[in-house]
């Protein structure tokens, strides 16, 4: 996979660091379909928002390169991965819960997150 190269930081604003993890309209995505039990890539395909192949692996190589998410093989033939958030990728849960807050109260039609969603509490590495 090609691996995404560490840039230096256009602010030290942790607002705008923040963002350049995880700013991209599909790695929050994927961290959530991760929080709430998905590990495969044929998963996290199914989601609702169709997120390509392309653009999948393309994001997955990017947080595991940022250290948000780590691979494990669980298949070696053929090779074939699960995909687990570390400690640090699991820290963006409350931001998650957050997110969904604020849309369900300022973005009329959004989806309301399942309850167990909601009430998840932010866990240690590969807590999954």
């Amino acid at each position: 996979m090609k691996r995404v190269k560490s840039e230096p930081s256009r602010s030290n604003c942790p607002i705008a660091t923040t963002l350049e993890f995880v700013g991209d309209s599909w790695s929050l995505v994927i961290i959530r379909d991760l929080l709430t039990g998905k590990c495969r890539y044929g998963q996290l395909l199914q989601s609702p928002e169709k997120i390509t192949t392309s653009v999948l692996a393309n994001r997955l190589a990017k947080l595991e390169d940022l250290g948000l998410i780590e691979r494990r093989a669980y298949s070696h033939r053929p090779t074939r991965y699960e995909y687990r958030l570390t400690e640090k990728g699991a820290g963006l849960l409350p931001v998650l819960q957050e997110i969904c807050r604020w849309a369900n109260r300022h973005v009329p039609g959004t989806w309301t997150p399942p309850a167990m969603f909601m009430a998840m509490k932010p866990k240690g590495s590969n807590h999954l």
